[in-house]
């Protein structure tokens, strides 16, 4: 790689790591060459132009000092190839903007996964050093839900914590294959979960159908998916916002949000949830349901009895849906300890990379 070129995937490398979710660097280059596997020249140049915010052509263009026509057509490749996300509303232009390595570039690569992207990805994360922390904690990208039918008491838990609700706010969906666990078995080490399990609402339905990532479905077919989600024992993790633009509907052995929360001392704390389980030993029969659905390690067995471990709770109601004697109950949390919330995916992104870089 020549000077110049270097220099500019490195300007996309630095443009990546101040959105949320950030980038990183490799001293061995590992991080470079992953961009340069995804992004050619012109389109490395032209994504450092793109904000979290969704513009039109005209003012990207403007920005980058191309010609309209040209940028045009670049940003609708850039869209195609996932490297960039796009909006379009039904009567009005496309709109582009940048979106972050993780959420976003990575999941968005769902289609071109292969053997040679598995070889850049794993000597990048291999070389990668840690990133710097931000002065102020911020918000995560996503947050746990309960899963239908495990709520005591739906009435008092708020909208955007409960699955019907938030699925019935939107008119547009699409489901598209998990990249977790379509990489996993590339690796042939992942489970036996449904691979078609990655929920898009609105706009992120229609750019994962534009761009030929997922299919369009009906709402019926929405709760269909979340009802075989329960089934599978899978977690559900919308977008951290009110209006969610997607719901991933993870295991523990191969998807990165449970994975990451597994490896943390106190994965109750770590995770955005509003909802814990609470568990009555004298009502337990020990039949070890519980045991087997939990993705967190949360109930283990000692001298033959079922024992649980709250700091590991992340409140996704697994548990609670299959008691046979509702020894399990999923409560809210107390207010006080509750995380806020954005209303969009949009402005989560800002106010993550606010709060990371003083910028959005």
């Amino acid at each position: 790689m020549d000077k110049t070129s270097e220099k500019r995937y490195q300007k996309l490398a630095e443009h990546l790591d101040r959105l949320p979710g950030g980038f990183g660097t490799s001293d061995s280059g590992a991080d470079l060459r992953l961009l340069r596997r995804l992004f050619t020249l012109e389109e490395a140049e032209l994504a450092t132009h793109l904000t979290l915010n969704a513009e039109p052509v005209e003012v990207i263009a403007e920005r980058a000092q191309h010609p309209v026509v040209e940028t045009a057509q670049r940003l609708n490749e850039m869209a195609e190839k996932g490297l960039i996300f796009s909006v379009q509303s039904a009567e009005g232009p496309i709109h582009y903007q940048a979106a972050p390595w993780v959420v976003g570039i990575y999941e968005f690569q769902v289609n071109r996964m292969n053997n040679e992207f598995l070889q850049y990805l794993d000597d990048f994360y291999e070389t990668r050093k840690p990133r710097s922390q931000p002065s102020k904690k911020s918000i995560p990208q996503m947050r746990t839900i309960p899963i239908m039918l495990s709520i005591e008491s739906p009435l008092e838990a708020l909208p955007y914590d409960q699955i019907e609700e938030l699925v019935n706010a939107h008119d547009r969906f699409a489901v598209a294959p998990c990249i977790c666990r379509r990489e996993a078995r590339m690796r042939r080490d992942g489970c036996d979960a449904p691979e078609e399990a990655c929920l898009m609402f609105g706009d992120f339905a229609d750019f994962y159908v534009r761009t030929g990532r997922g299919r369009t479905i009906n709402r019926s077919e929405v709760f269909e998916l979340l009802a075989q989600a329960d089934k599978a024992n899978l977690v559900l993790n919308p977008t951290n916002s009110k209006f969610v633009a997607a719901i991933c509907c993870c295991c523990g052995c191969c998807c990165g949000i449970l994975r990451g929360l597994q490896l943390e001392p106190k994965p109750a704390d770590a995770a955005a949830s509003n909802f814990i389980a609470t568990f009555d030993p004298e009502l337990c029969t020990d039949c070890h349901i519980c045991v087997n659905r939990c993705q967190m390690q949360v109930f283990t067995v000692k001298d033959d009895h079922v024992v649980q471990n709250l700091d590991r709770c992340i409140g996704c109601g697994l548990c609670v849906s299959t008691c046979p004697i509702g020894a399990l109950t999923l409560i809210q949390k107390p207010v006080s300890v509750q995380r806020e919330m954005p209303a969009t995916i949009q402005e989560t992104w800002r106010t993550i990379a606010l709060d990371r870089t003083g910028s959005s």
